[in-house]
């Protein structure tokens, strides 16, 4: 990878990992597990971005590290969902 696309991937996972944090902080007053969900959510795919480009994995083979991002999208769903069901 080119130092370009490093730097870039490593400004991503740092605004998953801010992201995750700001949904942190909206979590402790109201103890709302919405919100700890998209925070866990934005969590791994913060850690799913970090993995991606610190391993030097060739492309062929990153499909087991894209199951981060699977288990986060699956999480936020389930939690909107959840978020729906109780409100109803």
């Amino acid at each position: 990878m080119n130092p370009l696309a490093i730097f870039l991937s490593g400004a991503v996972a740092f605004g998953y990992f801010v992201c995750g944090l700001f949904f942190l902080r909206f979590y402790r007053p109201t103890r709302d597990p919405l919100f700890r969900s998209f925070a866990l959510a934005f969590f791994l795919l913060g850690i799913g971005q970090t993995v991606l480009t610190l391993s030097q994995v060739p492309t062929e083979q990153r499909a087991p590290i894209f199951l981060f991002r699977l288990a986060a999208y699956a999480l936020i769903i389930f939690a909107i969902l959840r978020k729906n069901r109780s409100a109803a």
